[in-house]
């Protein structure tokens, strides 16, 4: 029951995910489902065991004091995971995330090579945004990495954990865990900006403070990434505006007007021939009219922008699904099952001869 049995095993499946948990088998996820690796479903002492071989006592400490921890682990040189060890029932259970052993190519991820141009900006605002377990990180990493292979700055990360550690190229890079490095990822950004940064990477915008840091930062002078749970770049706006009081809104307009520069929205959908799955996006670069939207407050017509966009490197993430299902990459029925706007897709992609999608009311 060695967990490096398990590591081995999820790392030789090309899972996403591993599930430790008392009164189910070791499982992981392929392909966005969850199996079981074996058929002997885990004892109390069992996860406990497990836990302690890549715990440190501190951190099994803390997990009985506040019922759970977060941290990055190396295997090796094999792989490196997230880990988010908690309690449940009174038993300890683990979930761990196979973070990419390599950085991605643009190309490999399909990322338009329109935002090559942004990354090589001195200041704004760059949100990546989705469901958890979307790709948001690897897409950061991609980024962060062609900004560290290609120009001389001072990155710093801001993350809970740290997942990709980014060696010194080019660029120098500090990367900070909460929790262990700083307190909170507003703090953080408040502490960057005395550490001569170009690029500050903030893991996730969860509250209105490291909202309002993160804006500042842009504002100042500084190229700023973050993400977002939220799905559509409309959607994401009205979010950050309204984590405001109502009297602040209208500043905030304003000044997310000035400062994004781009709002990556993105799925993951499994892919017809059973190898892992594909990346849809929904691409919003910030132009003079999407700018205008926001600062007026008409984030609704901003769906409409991206959809004529086009030229501005723009895409609409259900434009980019029916490419997808159009080039036999993802089925229809998983293309509707993510699509912003199913009735309007759903006159415009061709449906499968056998087990045609019905939208639902």
């Amino acid at each position: 029951m060695a967990i490096e049995v398990t590591l081995n095993y999820a790392i030789e499946k090309q899972a996403s995910d591993i599930h430790l948990s008392v009164g189910r088998p070791r499982s992981i996820r392929i392909s966005g489902e969850i199996v079981s690796i074996d058929d002997k479903p885990l004892t109390p002492e069992d996860t406990e065991s497990l836990a302690r071989e890549i715990t440190t006592e501190e951190q099994r400490k803390k997990v009985e004091e506040v019922g759970g921890i977060d941290f990055g682990f190396s295997f090796g040189n094999k792989a490196r995971f997230r880990v988010s060890c908690f309690k449940q029932q009174g038993t300890y259970a683990m979930v761990l995330r196979l973070l990419p052993s390599k950085f991605y190519s643009f190309e490999q991820i399909g990322l338009p090579k329109a935002l090559l141009e942004l990354l090589s900006r001195p200041r704004g605002l760059i949100l990546v945004t989705g469901p958890t377990g979307s790709g948001k990180t690897t897409t950061l990493a991609t980024m962060l990495n062609y900004i560290n292979e290609n120009f001389a700055r001072h990155i710093i990360t801001v993350e809970d954990p740290i997942e990709f550690v980014h060696p010194h190229k080019k660029s120098v890079v500090t990367q900070r865990e909460l929790g262990q490095d700083v307190e909170s990822f507003s703090d953080a950004v408040v502490k960057a900006l005395r550490q001569d940064p170009d690029v500050i990477l903030i893991g996730e915008m969860r509250d209105l403070a490291t909202m309002e840091a993160a804006i500042r930062a842009a504002e100042t002078g500084h190229l700023v990434f973050s993400t977002l749970h939220t799905t559509g770049a409309a959607r994401t706006v009205d979010r950050i505006i309204d984590v405001f009081p109502a009297h602040q809104q209208t500043q905030i307009r304003v000044q997310l007007a000035s400062t994004v520069m781009a709002v990556i929205s993105q799925a993951l959908i499994p892919r017809l021939d059973g190898k892992g799955r594909a990346a849809a996006f929904e691409i919003m670069i910030a132009t003079p009219a999407i700018r205008n939207l926001i600062r007026e407050g008409k984030t609704f017509q901003i769906v409409s922008e991206i959809q004529t966009g086009m030229k501005h490197g723009m895409k609409s993430l259900d434009d980019h699904l029916k490419e997808l299902h159009t080039s036999g990459i993802i089925s229809y029925d998983a293309m509707m099952d993510v699509a912003q706007d199913p009735k309007e897709l759903a006159n415009r992609a061709v449906k499968p001869v056998a087990g045609a999608y019905t939208v639902k009311k």
